[in-house]
């Protein structure tokens, strides 16, 4: 019954799409809200029956036929469900599920309701292939399914040419990973003759020599359609610009969905990676500097949604880190927890645009904790959980991370990681206290607009509170709890992250925390206490804030260097070759045909005798031909 669980909200998406706005808006709500909980509901008795099986042979897989047979290569239409898909499942339907319900309410009044719960539905689903599809091409039709998806919700609102833009952006800057994704699942279909995960995983150590250029190259590919995915450097420019779409699209994609594909897909191919140092030693280093790259471009955002989208990519640049010194577990772990606190941290923050208005800029708010209590309780426990703050969730995974690249002798990397838990604690808690503390800044027509958000987006957040403070736990003592003990048979034995010393371990851990609450008692002095010293400290450091506040100027590198010349490059040859040779071309020999057509029509005068004369003319040279011929 495992294909059963991306299905029913396929279904879901079909009939809310179809025929949604011919039924009650009730019983559209019910079916794209019911379809979510029925796969959460499969999710949990599959997982439920892993667990009674021997922790080397979980394993369930479901196959529905053959897709494509040539010769000996063949693709099944099969799903696999196993520790990692298990965890993926449950993150993807319960925290998409949440984001169901709190979607009844932030999009109550817009007059699109049926086409948004449809788009989620089917989201939602290909997210679901994507995670368990049990080979490398039905994974990618779920890749290009939710990257459909993002585009359709980023541009939900297509009317505003920010959000059209946006969408655009999104789609073609993962065109560029997906290339790299397509060439390398050919050459896998080359060096293997399958796609399959159980043949390719287990085949790669005898057809891939460790460390050699083919290993290197193929993994690479691979990784390079997850930095488009995972928006990492330098194909994350997407993501701060999907902020255009609403909220809760927001939420599904930068915390249990699309955004975790590349996480998701190089964890699946930890043995691929494992025969490959050079690209783990890139998968390392790129997300560590995505990390901190990301964090330092937060601590000067204004808008209250970017500011966690650059969150977010620098949070998935602590799990790729992870991955790279062969943490996997350690990554699956900040994956998880990473979807609670950061889809409370989105909902959260919609609840407070859902309140003013549509009001974004954190500059214009102040003083909203009197007014929306449970929203600002809900924010608070989402930023010391994304900060790493002891006990909350995020302190367990990225404590496990840190830890183990430590041990794994990249001490530079670790300096980067911890550099951004300080940063972290600075940009989330600058956004916190200029939001929720201080002297309110709204003016009259926010202020008789706010109100705390229905019961529908109140649930979802208090649930979200309750497991990032406490899902952490399932990942205790570091390196061994439940969730590592679940995760391992997933993984090879060669990929288990070296650990520190227990002593070395808590040392390490202090540091790190140390540095974020420092990051939060500076926010608390140049933002809450005195405010002035903000302004102070960018008039001191004025070209590292311009840096910061327009983002290294990356987008407009991008335009200056990629998308001029493209546009320009298009133009010339559409000018050029399409409308003088192609166009000139086909417009040539209509005009011969034409200019033939226009003298031969002279031969038909519409006279008999005409006619006679040149068939006698006719008859005569024919004669003669012969005649003289023989």
């Amino acid at each position: 019954m495992i294909w059963l669980i991306p299905i029913i909200p396929l279904a879901g998406s079909l009939i809310v799409g179809l025929i949604g706005r011919r039924m009650p808006r009730t019983l559209a709500t019910v079916i794209a809200c019911g379809t979510p909980s029925l796969s959460l509901l499969l999710s949990v008795m599959a997982f439920v029956r892993l667990l009674q099986m021997p922790a080397e042979g979980r394993l369930l897989r479901s196959s529905i036929g053959s897709w494509i047979a040539s010769g000996d290569f063949s693709v099944s239409f099969g799903f696999l469900f196993d520790p990692l898909s298990a965890i993926m499942a449950l993150v993807v339907c319960g925290v998409g599920l949440l984001i169901h319900i709190y979607s009844i309410g932030y999009m109550a009044e817009d007059r699109d309701y049926h086409r948004f719960f449809a788009l989620l539905n089917l989201f939602l689903a290909e997210m679901l292939v994507l995670v368990l599809a049990d080979n490398y091409l039905l994974l990618f039709v779920g890749w290009e399914g939710v990257g459909l998806c993002s585009y359709l919700l980023i541009g939900f609102w297509f009317e505003r040419p920010a959000a059209a833009s946006a969408g655009t952006k999104a789609f073609l800057v993962n065109r560029i990973g997906d290339g790299a994704m397509v060439v390398g699942l050919i050459w896998m279909i080359l060096l293997f003759g399958s796609v399959d995960f159980q043949t390719v995983l287990t085949d790669a150590p005898t057809v891939l020599v460790y460390g050699s250029v083919t290993a290197s190259l193929l993994t690479l590919l691979l990784f390079i359609g997850a930095t488009g995915k995972s928006a990492q450097l330098p194909l994350y420019v997407w993501l701060p610009d999907a902020m255009e779409g609403p909220t809760p699209v927001s939420a599904l994609i930068h915390a249990a969905t699309m955004v975790t594909a590349g996480i998701y897909l190089v964890a699946r191919s930890a043995p691929l990676f494992q025969l490959a140092p050079v690209s783990l030693e890139i998968v390392a280093w790129v997300g560590g500097l995505t990390a901190l790259y990301a964090a330092s471009i937060a601590l000067v955002q204004t808008d209250i949604k970017r500011i966690i989208a650059y969150s977010t990519i620098s949070q998935l640049g602590y799990m790729f880190l992870g991955l790279g010194v062969g943490a996997y577990a350690a990554g699956i772990f900040h994956l998880m927890t990473h979807a609670f606190f950061k889809a409370l941290l989105f909902l959260s923050a919609g609840s407070v645009i859902h309140a003013l208005a549509g009001e974004q800029d954190i500059r214009k708010m102040g003083g909203l904790r009197q007014f929306l209590r449970v929203t600002a309780g809900s924010f608070l426990v989402g930023a010391l959980a994304n900060a790493g703050i002891a006990p909350f969730a995020g302190f367990w995974s990225k404590d496990e991370i840190l830890a183990a690249v430590y041990a794994s002798g990249h001490g530079p990397l670790w300096v980067i990681g911890a550099l951004t838990a300080a940063g972290t604690g600075l940009y989330m808690f600058r956004l916190y206290f200029l939001a929720f503390e201080g002297k309110s800044r709204l003016d009259a027509h926010m202020l008789s607009h706010l109100h705390e958000a229905p019961w529908s987006m109140r649930l979802p957040l208090v649930l979200l509170a309750l497991g990032s403070a406490t899902v952490g736990f399932v990942g205790v003592p570091p390196g061994s709890g439940l969730l590592q003990r679940f995760l391992g048979p997933v993984f090879p034995a060669s990929a288990h992250e070296a650990t520190a010393e227990p002593t070395s371990e808590v040392v390490l851990a202090v540091a790190v925390l140390a540095m974020a609450v420092g990051g939060i008692v500076m926010a608390y002095r140049y933002y809450l206490l005195d405010p002035q010293r903000s302004e102070a400290l960018a008039a001191r450091y004025p070209a590292l804030y311009r840096t910061f506040f327009h983002k290294y100027w990356v987008d407009e590198l991008y335009e200056t260097a990629v998308v001029r010349p493209t546009v320009t490059s298009a133009r010339t040859l559409s000018e050029l070759f399409d409308a003088r040779i192609v166009d000139g071309s086909v417009n040539g020999i209509a005009a011969l045909a034409a200019r033939a057509g226009s003298l031969l029509r002279r031969l038909q005068t519409g006279q008999v005798p005409t006619y006679i004369l040149s068939i006698l003319v006719g008859a005569v040279v024919l004669l003669g031909y012969l005649a003289f011929s023989g």
